[in-house]
């Protein structure tokens, strides 16, 4: 039987040679899952586009999909992430509200902080 160490060393040698990596992403939870990579790609597009109909679009997601992704998220969050702007010359359109454009910065400041940690827990823990 191999040792322990041996099969740890072996690992790292099989490791280093694929050239893994840690991904990890963040999802908050209200009663459900109500916020994570998805829905701030959404917002971001959104706030981008000033459209949900335009980001969807981009996103290729049904408008349906993401109007529920939203009413989740607003429903667990508990405020409003987006507003309905009244159009002129294009039409209407959508943006984001101030506590969204707040919450989305402090999700993705908290995102990199935790994929950060994961880098280096990776390294330290896993050898690579």
């Amino acid at each position: 039987a191999k040792s322990p160490h041996r099969r740890l060393e072996q690992m790292e040698a099989t490791m280093t040679k694929k050239q893994l990596r840690c991904q990890v992403s963040v999802r908050i939870y209200g009663e459900v899952k109500c916020f994570g990579p998805g829905v701030a790609d959404l917002l971001e597009r959104v706030d981008r586009l000033k459209s949900l109909r335009k980001a969807t679009i981009e996103m290729e997601m049904a408008y349906s999909k993401a109007w529920k992704i939203v009413k989740i998220a607003e429903e667990n969050l508990g405020f409003p992430l987006l507003k309905s702007v009244t159009g002129g010359k294009g039409g209407g359109g959508a943006e984001l509200t101030p506590e969204a454009g707040r919450f989305l910065a402090a999700y993705r400041r908290l995102e990199a902080a935790v994929r950060s940690y994961a880098d280096e827990a990776f390294v330290e823990i896993m050898g690579g």
